[in-house]
């Protein structure tokens, strides 16, 4: 299973199995399906109102407790059923226009999956959006 993150408006269906990890659901309508939710990966309602510090110390306590193992067999289930072992995992923060401070629990989990599992976690929001069709093509 590879994993990368990106946010649910840049997503293209060519780079894997999109996942849901937000605690709400978008209200916009998307051009594809989730292939699941990974709940675990998801902060708390109460979280997002948290700043950087506290929210940190909470999600990668939520993380901890979960557990690597838990959290494995999450994805490997979402992408059993998706047919991709390809995940990305979605939320709403665009980092390419936050000042460079910008935090997002996506990254958090990147960073705390690839400090225990050795497996980096590529952001792919910062590719380029795929060139617009031309009357042309």
């Amino acid at each position: 299973m590879k994993l990368f993150t990106s946010r649910y408006q840049r997503f293209r269906p060519d780079q894997g199995a999109p996942v849901r990890t937000t605690v709400g659901a978008p209200r916009f309508p998307l051009p594809y399906d989730l292939a699941g939710f990974a709940r675990v990966l998801a902060p708390s309602y109460a979280m997002l109102k948290l700043d950087e510090a506290p929210y940190r110390y909470i999600y990668v306590e939520r993380l901890e407790a979960a557990g690597v193992d838990v959290i494995a067999d999450d994805l490997a289930a979402i992408a059993d059923v998706a047919g991709d072992e390809r995940l990305v995992l979605l939320c709403f923060c665009d980092l390419s226009v936050s000042p460079p401070n910008a935090w997002c629990h996506r990254r958090m989990f990147a960073a705390w999956w690839q400090e225990q599992t050795g497996q980096e976690v590529p952001e792919l929001a910062e590719l380029p959006e795929p060139p617009a069709p031309t009357l042309f093509d």
